[in-house]
Protein backbone atom coordinates (compact mmCIF):
# COMPACT_ATOMS: atom_id res chain seq x y z
CA UNK A 1 0.00 0.00 0.00
CA UNK A 2 1.75 3.46 -0.89
CA UNK A 3 2.46 5.96 1.27
CA UNK A 4 0.74 9.26 1.60
CA UNK A 5 3.56 10.77 -0.09
CA UNK A 6 3.06 8.35 -3.01
CA UNK A 7 -0.40 8.71 -2.90
CA UNK A 8 -0.19 12.71 -3.77
CA UNK A 9 2.31 11.12 -6.57
CA UNK A 10 -0.02 9.48 -7.81
CA UNK A 11 -2.59 12.10 -7.88
CA UNK A 12 -0.17 14.32 -9.81
CA UNK A 13 0.17 11.81 -12.26
CA UNK A 14 -3.50 11.16 -13.01
CA UNK A 15 -3.88 15.35 -13.03
CA UNK A 16 -1.42 15.28 -15.66
CA UNK A 17 -2.63 12.07 -17.60
CA UNK A 18 -5.68 13.69 -17.97
CA UNK A 19 -5.07 17.58 -17.53
CA UNK A 20 -5.84 18.49 -21.22
CA UNK A 21 -9.24 15.63 -22.13
CA UNK A 22 -12.65 17.38 -22.31
CA UNK A 23 -14.21 15.84 -18.97
CA UNK A 24 -11.40 15.49 -17.40
CA UNK A 25 -12.66 16.05 -13.88
CA UNK A 26 -14.64 12.86 -13.40
CA UNK A 27 -11.52 10.64 -14.46
CA UNK A 28 -9.63 12.14 -12.30
CA UNK A 29 -12.02 12.17 -9.53
CA UNK A 30 -12.30 8.83 -10.07
CA UNK A 31 -8.21 7.92 -9.95
CA UNK A 32 -8.23 10.15 -6.29
CA UNK A 33 -11.42 8.03 -5.12
CA UNK A 34 -9.54 4.84 -5.84
CA UNK A 35 -5.70 6.17 -4.37
CA UNK A 36 -7.25 7.27 -1.38
CA UNK A 37 -10.22 5.84 -0.54
CA UNK A 38 -12.63 8.82 -0.42
CA UNK A 39 -11.90 12.61 -1.84
CA UNK A 40 -10.94 15.08 0.88
CA UNK A 41 -10.92 18.38 0.55
CA UNK A 42 -7.06 18.99 0.65
CA UNK A 43 -7.21 16.67 -2.41
CA UNK A 44 -10.10 18.50 -3.66
CA UNK A 45 -7.97 21.72 -3.92
CA UNK A 46 -5.16 19.83 -5.54
CA UNK A 47 -7.48 18.62 -8.46
CA UNK A 48 -8.96 21.74 -8.50
CA UNK A 49 -5.83 23.59 -9.06
CA UNK A 50 -4.10 20.50 -11.62
CA UNK A 51 -6.80 21.04 -13.87
CA UNK A 52 -7.14 25.15 -13.51
CA UNK A 53 -10.94 24.91 -12.19
CA UNK A 54 -12.82 25.99 -9.23
CA UNK A 55 -12.76 23.81 -5.59
CA UNK A 56 -16.33 24.66 -5.90
CA UNK A 57 -16.94 22.28 -9.36
CA UNK A 58 -15.12 19.99 -7.81
CA UNK A 59 -16.94 19.53 -4.56
CA UNK A 60 -20.21 19.81 -6.97
CA UNK A 61 -18.96 17.23 -8.54
CA UNK A 62 -17.85 14.69 -5.63
CA UNK A 63 -21.19 15.37 -4.15
CA UNK A 64 -23.01 14.84 -6.90
CA UNK A 65 -22.26 11.58 -7.98
CA UNK A 66 -22.42 8.56 -4.85
CA UNK A 67 -19.20 7.04 -6.28
CA UNK A 68 -17.43 9.84 -4.36
CA UNK A 69 -17.09 9.85 -0.90
CA UNK A 70 -15.41 12.59 1.18
CA UNK A 71 -15.04 10.55 4.29
CA UNK A 72 -12.74 7.38 4.89
CA UNK A 73 -15.24 4.55 4.54
CA UNK A 74 -15.10 1.40 7.30
CA UNK A 75 -13.59 -2.05 6.69
CA UNK A 76 -17.10 -2.92 6.84
CA UNK A 77 -20.01 -0.44 4.48
CA UNK A 78 -23.12 -1.89 6.53
CA UNK A 79 -26.31 -0.67 3.96
CA UNK A 80 -29.70 -0.98 4.70
CA UNK A 81 -32.70 -0.67 2.77
CA UNK A 82 -35.37 1.89 3.24
CA UNK A 83 -37.11 1.10 -0.09
CA UNK A 84 -40.57 0.44 0.55
CA UNK A 85 -40.92 -3.37 1.16
CA UNK A 86 -38.32 -3.04 3.27
CA UNK A 87 -39.78 0.01 4.87
CA UNK A 88 -43.06 -1.10 5.72
CA UNK A 89 -41.70 -4.06 7.46
CA UNK A 90 -39.60 -2.26 9.95
CA UNK A 91 -36.35 -1.31 7.96
CA UNK A 92 -36.08 1.65 9.82
CA UNK A 93 -36.28 0.33 13.63
CA UNK A 94 -33.23 -2.08 12.47
CA UNK A 95 -31.30 1.02 11.07
CA UNK A 96 -31.80 2.85 14.24
CA UNK A 97 -30.75 -0.54 16.07
CA UNK A 98 -27.40 -0.36 14.36
CA UNK A 99 -26.55 3.18 15.10
CA UNK A 100 -27.63 2.61 18.42
CA UNK A 101 -25.46 -0.95 18.28
CA UNK A 102 -22.06 0.71 16.19
CA UNK A 103 -22.50 4.46 18.40
CA UNK A 104 -22.55 6.19 14.66
CA UNK A 105 -25.13 7.92 12.85
CA UNK A 106 -26.49 6.76 9.32
CA UNK A 107 -24.10 8.38 6.86
CA UNK A 108 -20.89 8.12 9.16
CA UNK A 109 -17.86 5.41 9.94
CA UNK A 110 -17.37 4.17 13.35
CA UNK A 111 -14.12 6.05 15.53
CA UNK A 112 -12.28 2.74 14.97
CA UNK A 113 -12.85 2.88 11.24
CA UNK A 114 -14.57 -0.59 10.91
CA UNK A 115 -17.89 0.26 9.90
CA UNK A 116 -20.09 2.63 7.78
CA UNK A 117 -23.26 3.22 8.00
CA UNK A 118 -25.70 3.60 5.44
CA UNK A 119 -29.46 4.00 4.78
CA UNK A 120 -29.78 2.36 0.74
CA UNK A 121 -32.88 2.25 -1.66
CA UNK A 122 -33.47 -0.82 -2.93
CA UNK A 123 -31.04 -3.93 -2.62
CA UNK A 124 -33.28 -5.84 -5.42
CA UNK A 125 -33.83 -8.57 -2.39
CA UNK A 126 -37.44 -6.93 -1.30
CA UNK A 127 -38.65 -10.87 -0.66
CA UNK A 128 -36.78 -10.74 2.17
CA UNK A 129 -37.76 -7.58 3.61
CA UNK A 130 -36.63 -6.10 5.62
CA UNK A 131 -32.74 -6.59 4.62
CA UNK A 132 -29.36 -5.11 5.38
CA UNK A 133 -26.01 -5.89 3.27
CA UNK A 134 -22.47 -5.63 5.18
CA UNK A 135 -20.21 -5.71 1.98
CA UNK A 136 -21.33 -8.50 -0.09
CA UNK A 137 -23.35 -10.12 2.68
CA UNK A 138 -27.15 -10.02 2.47
CA UNK A 139 -28.94 -10.79 5.99
CA UNK A 140 -32.91 -10.40 5.21
CA UNK A 141 -36.32 -11.07 7.25
CA UNK A 142 -34.31 -8.98 10.02
CA UNK A 143 -35.35 -7.59 13.08
CA UNK A 144 -33.95 -5.30 15.84
CA UNK A 145 -32.87 -8.07 18.12
CA UNK A 146 -31.08 -9.72 15.81
CA UNK A 147 -28.99 -7.03 15.32
CA UNK A 148 -26.19 -7.17 18.12
CA UNK A 149 -25.47 -10.87 17.28
CA UNK A 150 -25.13 -9.97 13.56
CA UNK A 151 -22.47 -7.11 14.49
CA UNK A 152 -20.16 -8.86 16.91
CA UNK A 153 -19.31 -11.17 13.89
CA UNK A 154 -17.25 -8.77 12.48
CA UNK A 155 -16.19 -6.91 15.58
Amino acid sequence: MPDQKEKYALLQEAIAKHKDVPGALMPVLQAAQEIFGYVPMDVQQIIADGLGTTLAEVYGVATFYAQFSLEPKGQYIVGVCLGTACYVKGSQKVLDKLSEELKVPVGKTTADGRFTLNATRCLGACGLAPVMMINDEVYGRLTPDEIPAIVAKYR
